[in-house]
């Protein structure tokens, strides 16, 4: 039975992406961080909304107007297609837990 929170890996140097569920509509991707941000070389700025919780940890996401969300286990956002962001930090302490739902 898949299950979110298995396999895991204690050290992560990189962001890992797995998608759990790909269709034409709809993406449904888990994230995992372990003090990572997003590339100093840009912003996201995807064609599709994205809808993200956080499952364990914390991230903080940065949107071009300035605004800055903190999210802790249970919090959500919903993010517009077009809506330029990025992650500015991820816990260092645990690795983060990410699902992300992109559709359009």
């Amino acid at each position: 039975m898949p299950n979110l929170f298995s396999e895991i890996p204690e050290n992560i140097s990189e962001e890992i992406f797995e998608d759990i569920i790909s269709t034409e509509g709809v993406r449904i991707e888990r994230i995992l961080s372990h003090g990572q941000s997003s590339p100093e070389t840009g912003w996201y700025d995807q064609a599709e909304n994205e809808w993200v919780i956080v499952l364990k940890g914390q991230g903080v996401i940065e949107f071009k107007t300035g605004q800055i969300v903190t999210l802790s286990k249970g919090d959500y956002v919903n993010i517009k297609a077009g809506e330029k962001h990025r992650v500015i930090s991820t816990s260092s302490q645990e690795v983060t837990v990410w699902l992300a739902v992109f559709y359009k």
